[in-house]
């Protein structure tokens, strides 16, 4: 039996106040969410303000971890990274009928963006809600999914070891933790804006390790980013100014033939809003390019710009295009009373 990682069930692992607050928040609608309507719990916990919202998530604590769910769940963990020094926490969201003692899932992990934290994709994405119904439909299967926190370290290796981390810390902590599988038809990743620069580059750099990707407004650019891009004054790119060199290492340009000199295509799911000009022009740009080289993709343009209420727009038709990818051979059962 697996157990999970050293962490208190629900507690603010995060270390911003934004974040703390949002960790509560989460716990108390789980809490709820077990006994009766999520939305009208969200509503009045978000007006009650973080004192209360607090409170609520100690009883949230109080619920026992148990080893099967009655419904779905997002649980907020912790783990000592060896190659960042330090504790690294990430959320999951582990579906409706998850057990460790039964079948391994497929995993998905995300990204989210510059100057955010990984419960963004559920408080801004509504994530939860949006897999719960898209594997309700069998629009997907029943899947794992691992967002970590990833401050503005752009998944590189620049202020930490961000990169290394991810794959020599992060994916063993989760395949050991979880009902997970260790294959990669059952694997895939997802980032935005930030996140969507760093799942391009963990796609290109281990297309061995995934079967499908999506990038939502990602701050992807062929040449150096524009002066509005906060890849300039990060301190990732060079520091104490950004450095051109520094960028067109790390940049996807630098990844594009050792890519497609290796043997495993990824399908990437791309979409951006049109208001985001340079983001959109550079996504249909990468989907040109990536099409044109025999490389599966989808390109995506909506109305709107750099902002959440595209991005949870776009979630539910990059799930189902990156997941599809996932191996359907004995996925894991829907239980009865969510069909």
């Amino acid at each position: 039996m697996r157990r999970h990682p050293r962490t208190a069930r629900f507690g603010p692992h995060f270390a911003s106040p934004r974040a703390t607050r949002l960790a509560a928040i989460q716990g108390a609608q789980v809490f709820f969410k077990r006994i009766e309507g999520i939305e009208s719990i969200k509503r009045f916990m978000q007006a009650a303000g973080a004192a209360f919202a607090a409170a609520l998530a100690v009883l949230a604590a109080l619920v026992p971890f148990a080893e099967s769910a009655a419904a779905s769940t997002i649980a907020l963990h912790r783990f000592h990274a060896t190659a960042l020094g330090r504790d690294w926490p990430y959320a999951v969201y582990l579906p409706t009928g998850y057990r460790t003692d039964s079948a391994r899932y497929p995993v998905l992990y995300l990204l989210h963006g510059n100057h955010g934290d990984a419960m963004d994709w559920v408080m801004q994405g509504d994530l939860q809600s949006t897999v719960d119904t898209l594997i309700a439909r069998r629009e997907i299967p029943p899947v794992v999914i691992v967002m970590p926190q990833g401050g503005t370290d752009w998944y590189v290796d620049r202020k930490e070891k961000m990169e290394t981390a991810f794959f020599a810390d992060l994916v063993p902590e989760i395949q050991s933790h979880f009902a997970v599988e260790d294959e990669r038809g059952a694997r895939a990743i997802g980032g935005v804006s930030m996140g969507g620069f760093g799942a391009l580059r963990y796609t290109f750099e281990h297309p061995e390790l995934f079967c499908g990707a999506f990038l939502l407004s990602p701050a992807i650019y062929s040449g150096d980013p524009p002066l509005a891009s906060s890849a300039r004054r990060v301190g990732v790119f060079g520091e104490p100014r950004f450095d051109p060199r520094v960028w067109r290492a790390l940049n996807y340009p630098a990844l594009w033939s050792g890519y497609f000199g290796r043997p495993w295509r990824v399908p990437i799911f791309i979409a951006s809003g049109d208001d985001d000009l340079v983001i959109q022009a550079e996504s249909s740009l990468l989907y040109t390019r990536l099409r044109e080289a025999g490389n599966p993709a989808a390109l995506r343009i909506v109305d709107g710009g750099h902002v959440w209420p595209v991005w949870r727009e776009l979630l539910p038709a990059a799930l189902k295009y990156t997941l599809a990818c996932l191996r359907q051979g004995s996925p894991p059962p829907i239980p009865a009373n969510s069909r």
